[in-house]
């Protein structure tokens, strides 16, 4: 009989441990259940692309791989004697659609948003200028000098501020006008020295800064309205940029791709260009969808500044008084331009404690309440 009430009560405590295992065992597939929902949806992509990749990480890292990339694409179409700037950009969004692709075999692709959330013609116009943006910058950078290619630069961000207000009537505030007005002027003077170019890429060049505006502004709006992470909105405008691009070689490029010497160096220079073009892609797509257009072409006249002072500090050379001194006051309006958008970053994050609070207290007083009516001036 004893042994018969042992047996039964290591039954019970044999059925209560299968009972927690099964109940760890659902709570483990629960977990696994939400970090899947997690990363295979847009919006848990988009948390997730935010969560991992901050504004200043994102800034750093277009920061590191642009001024990169600019130096090894003037030494492929320079020093390697690679005459074909817009084969050069096709391999470089070849390279970015096959690593991603890779990414997509292991399920390593965040998700896209629904196709009702965004418009096709959307994602086709942002390939489309996609490929004019990359083939008409390798262009230019091909017969102008680097001093010329981010002079032309200036002027992108009052496109950018024009295209964004005819477009969607955003506006910018009086002291950033002024700010941007310094770091363009500042620009302007610190890269006078280098202006060497041809009449053929000057043209290049102006055709080029309305399509890399509008780039800019859609890359940024697609991701911070519509759920986009910068890896998705590759994958889908990246087979539309090849497109344009090859309907672009008979008219850019010259004849001859066949007769270059394709050795191994050679060869090597130009697939780490193509691995430099993918991840320039995705950190300005990181960045644009952090920060805005407007900021992301800052940076870009920032790394300009910092070039020529490192060039200046470090290895010796002499732009000229009047250069660094242009440097150096594009920098301050940098300065003044990110501190007015950290305030106003930060009006975004508290914008009813000043206001709302006194006709709180108002209300009590007279007796009256509003019924959730408020003035759009206030909200």
């Amino acid at each position: 009989m004893f042994n018969f009430l042992l047996r039964k009560d290591e039954r019970k405590i044999l059925k209560r441990k299968d009972s927690d295992a099964g109940e760890r065992g659902r709570a483990l597939e629960d977990l696994r259940g939400s970090l899947f929902n997690e990363f295979r949806s847009a919006e848990g992509a988009k948390r997730h692309q935010h969560r991992t990749c901050g504004p200043a990480a994102a800034l750093a890292f277009n920061f590191v791989v642009a001024i990169s990339i600019i130096f090894m694409n003037k030494m492929v179409l320079q020093t390697v004697k690679f005459k074909f700037p817009i084969l050069l950009s096709l391999i470089h969004y070849a390279v970015s659609w096959f690593l991603m692709a890779i990414l997509n075999v292991f399920s390593l692709l965040p998700a896209c948003p629904s196709s009702k959330s965004t418009k096709l013609s959307a994602l086709f116009t942002l390939g489309f200028v996609m490929s004019l943006s990359t083939g008409l910058a390798n262009v230019s950078l091909k017969y102008n000098s680097i001093g010329f290619y981010q002079m032309a630069k200036i002027a992108v961000t009052p496109s950018i501020v024009m295209a964004e207000f005819v477009l969607y009537r955003k506006k910018v505030s009086w002291p950033k006008a002024l700010a941007l007005t310094v770091v363009s002027i500042g620009v302007a003077v610190a890269t006078v020295t280098d202006l060497q170019f041809h009449f053929f890429g000057a043209c290049v060049a102006l055709a080029w800064i309305v399509p890399s505006a509008i780039n800019k502004i859609l890359w940024s709006r697609l991701q911070q309205l519509e759920n986009w992470t910068a890896l998705a909105l590759m994958w889908k405008t990246t087979p539309i940029t090849l497109i344009f691009l090859a309907a672009m070689l008979p008219c850019l490029d010259p004849p001859g791709v066949l007769s270059f010497d394709w050795n191994f160096i050679n060869t090597s220079v130009i697939l780490t260009s193509a691995i430099l073009g993918f991840l320039l892609q995705l950190s300005g797509a990181l960045a644009l969808g952090a920060t805005s257009a407007v900021s992301h072409v800052v940076l870009g006249q920032f790394k300009t500044c910092i070039i020529l002072l490192g060039n200046y500090y470090l290895f010796g050379s002499n732009p000229g008084i009047i250069s660094v001194c242009g440097a150096f006051t594009a920098i301050v309006g940098m300065s003044v331009y990110t501190c007015l958008n950290l305030k106003q970053q930060t009006a975004k994050i508290f914008p009813h404690q000043t206001s709302l609070l006194p006709k709180s207290k108002l209300s009590k007083e007279n007796g009256s309440s509003h019924n959730g009516h408020y003035s759009t001036g206030n909200v």
